[in-house]
């Protein structure tokens, strides 16, 4: 049984998210990655909140929908993907047809994949680090490139580059990549990828508000903020790569 551990009209995503009404969030406790800077470290980590139903799932897709939500926008579902089909089928019998964001940290399998072809409208997921080292050392995982890669490629496969409709998203992918101090993102790595290999035309939200959370304090140079230096370095790198950050799109 998932745990939410909040849910309603959220309007600090990006604006193709957002729309006048909000973009309609659940937020999943729980992670599969374990983060040591984490922003919501008491949700992810500590996994705060209420253990729900697929039939209480259900009804809080309609509830957003009929509060004027855009989107429905689950946040970190990909430990909880078989509850929240049994909940989206349930809604949708109920006449939910709002697009479905799956806003993942990256790090998911292609089995799981698989059972959301055709089901997931929008697909947003990070794309944290290039190199393995730096996800074992800062979310826990040997392998986050390796399947970030492969997951990032087939989420393209399903739904395509980003197409909006009156500023707002329908269906496709939406990358996001937070760049970290001391180029430990690799923003190189990353940004060439999707460019040569997914799609020069991805929508890519390059991220600057990093700030030290959760034990980041512990893992220098996370313990500080980034320096104007670095993320113009990050900036000038995803240009050259024949990507347009979305806010310069």
């Amino acid at each position: 049984m998932p745990i939410v551990a909040s849910w309603g009209p959220h309007f600090g995503e990006e604006p193709v998210l957002v729309g006048r009404g909000g973009s309609g969030t659940i937020f999943f406790a729980g992670c599969n990655l374990d983060c040591v800077y984490c922003q919501n470290a008491s949700i992810s980590q500590q996994v705060q909140g209420g253990p729900t139903t697929p039939e209480r799932l259900a009804a809080v897709m309609l509830a957003l929908q009929r509060n004027g939500c855009v989107n429905i926008n689950l946040v970190s579902p990909s430990h909880v993907v078989p509850a929240v089909l049994r909940a989206l089928s349930l809604a949708v019998a109920d006449g939910l047809s709002l697009p479905l964001v799956y806003n993942t940290g990256g790090y998911d399998s292609l089995e799981t994949l698989a059972l959301l072809a055709g089901v997931v409208d929008v697909y947003m997921p990070d794309m944290k680090y290039a190199e393995p080292a730096v996800g074992l050392r800062l979310s826990g995982v040997p392998d986050y490139p390796q399947r970030n890669r492969a997951a990032v490629l087939e989420m393209h496969r399903q739904v395509g580059d980003l197409v909006t409709d009156g500023g707002i998203a329908r269906k496709g992918l939406l990358v996001r990549h937070l760049v970290l101090p001391g180029g430990l993102s690799g923003t190189t790595g990353v940004a060439k990828f999707v460019a040569e290999e997914v799609s020069p035309q991805t929508a890519f939200n390059l991220m600057s508000q990093y700030r030290p959370c959760y034990l980041a304090n512990q893992y220098p140079p996370l313990d500080r903020r980034l320096t104007a230096e670095e993320w113009h370095s990050a900036r000038q790198i995803t240009l050259a790569a024949g990507l347009t950050p979305l806010r310069d799109a």
